[in-house]
């Protein structure tokens, strides 16, 4: 499915050589990181089929971790990024283990709770957080004697690259003997177990791969803006990531990816619109949803389930 989109990447890629104007560079770079917690997302939901309402979380505590490890003990960016990865990932397992058994609407509320836990905790934790006022000062990326400072273009080509590689690592998950269990579980969890597939084993790696996505989406994230509030990592966000993963299509990498750039250029494309812009950007949701449930790259079996009226549980 990503093959079907490679010519639109490949096309993002290069639009900063030719377009210098700053500010289009950072909105594409929202795009990309937008892309990558989609992709991120899609794995949890879109795979497994688990509700997840505190994605959101995640990357907080990617941000996070690379923030106090670059501000308490000097750490730099290409240590912290996986570190921060892993943090975030182990976090989904975290959360995964007390809530394997939960399902549907109960998951949700969980997942909800956790990620207002995780929000709040930050924003009370001043000694160490900077509580509302976040934490200031972050180091940039630096490589070799060039430093990405505060110029959107390298961090842009970042990210570009980091979608890339989770893009293609999850297209092979998804074809692999991982990517079909979740599928299996996503169909039907109970026909699932009754055939052998350890069910909470293949939910926790779905989470803290999930999470794991996130985590480096994060680091990144502080990375560029320099700072970071509680403020960045709401339930809205969570809600918006879920909405482009189902509006680019569940069980798809592509379609997550289109489904991000799509929902992050939407809005200033119809900026000109004005006072009519967010109206006119729900109305085509709305339609959308409507007429096309599948998402624009909905995965054939996503499409069969809609069509047959079938749901899993």
């Amino acid at each position: 499915m990503i093959r079907k989109i490679a010519p639109f990447l490949l096309i993002l890629l290069l639009l900063p050589l030719f377009d210098s104007n700053s500010y289009r560079v950072d909105v594409l770079c929202t795009a990309a990181l937008y892309a990558l917690l989609a992709i991120g997302l899609n794995l949890i939901v879109g795979f497994a089929g688990l509700l997840h309402l505190g994605y959101a979380a995640f990357f907080a505590i990617g941000a996070y971790t690379y923030a106090l490890l670059n501000l308490r003990v000097g750490c730099p960016f290409w240590i912290g990024l996986p570190i921060a990865a892993f943090s975030a990932g182990v976090a989904g397992v975290l959360l995964g283990l007390p809530v394997i058994r939960v399902r549907g609407d109960y998951l949700a509320i969980v997942t909800l709770g956790f990620g207002e836990i995780v929000r709040v905790t930050v924003t009370n934790l001043e000694d160490w957080t900077g509580g509302p006022n976040g934490l200031l000062g972050i180091a940039h990326p630096v490589v070799g004697s060039y430093n990405f400072g505060v110029d959107s273009k390298p961090y842009y080509l970042l990210l570009v690259v980091l979608v890339s590689i989770v893009a293609w690592a999850c297209t092979r998950m998804a074809r692999s003997r991982i990517g079909l269990a979740w599928m299996a579980i996503r169909e039907d969890e109970l026909a699932a177990a009754c055939s052998g597939i350890d069910t909470a084993r293949f939910k926790l790696l779905a989470l803290g791969l999930g999470g794991g996505i996130a985590g480096l989406a994060g680091c990144v994230f502080a990375a560029k803006q320099g700072t970071i509030t509680p403020d960045s990592f709401d339930f809205i966000l969570s809600v918006m990531v879920l909405a482009m993963v189902i509006l680019g299509g569940l069980g798809s990498v592509g379609g997550a990816v289109l489904g991000a750039v799509v929902l992050s250029l939407a809005p200033e494309l119809l900026r000109s619109f004005s006072t009519y812009r967010m109206l006119l950007f729900g109305i085509v949701m709305v339609l959308l949803i409507r007429y096309r449930p599948q998402g624009f790259l909905g995965a054939s079996e996503i499409r069969r389930e809609l069509k047959g009226g079938h749901g899993s549980a």
